[in-house]
């Protein structure tokens, strides 16, 4: 199978950077996106610590990690930029995590559905052309992760080898 092009984010705003991040301005990195929400059991204990000893593991110049909020339940409780601002800091998660766009129509955020999430957490590997590798919904393991990071930062080029 080959793969696709990466959606771009569609997101209201960005935490943890100076500017707002592109996948196309990220072109030459893997990129690692983590898409969560705050009062996700398992995106707390599993999802966010994993994505942090990604960017712990691997060099900046090789993997960028981004965190999506995409907030497709309990809106009142978590969707307030204050609210993410505070959890983003009692949980040390320094790395930019984008706010998912909501939807005119209400349902999923937009860049959700362009992913056609099923829920969070939700593991997305770009490789450094852009191509969407690997979309993970669910607990994926950090051996197997590990692995398949360390494969994109290696290709020289782009290959139709795929990892999803």
């Amino acid at each position: 199978m080959k793969p696709k092009q990466a959606p771009a984010l569609q997101t209201t705003d960005w935490l943890n950077t100076d500017n707002p991040l592109t996948l196309d301005a990220l072109r030459g990195k893997v990129v690692v996106i983590e898409a969560f929400q705050m009062l996700c059991p398992g995106c707390v204990s599993h999802g966010l610590p994993q994505v942090l000893r990604v960017a712990q593991t691997f060099s900046r110049d090789d993997v960028a990690v981004i965190g999506l909020h995409t907030v497709f339940e309990h809106h009142k409780a978590q969707g307030t930029k204050d609210a993410l601002e505070a959890f983003l800091h009692e949980y040390k998660i320094t790395f930019p995590v984008a706010i998912d766009a909501p939807s005119e129509k209400g349902g999923v955020p937009k860049t959700m559905a362009a992913y056609q999430m099923q829920g969070t957490p939700t593991l997305i590997l770009i490789d450094r052309q852009g191509y969407l590798r690997k979309q993970k919904f669910g607990m994926a393991q950090d051996l197997v992760l590990g692995a398949e990071i360390m494969a994109l930062v290696g290709e020289g080029g782009f290959t139709h080898r795929t990892l999803l």
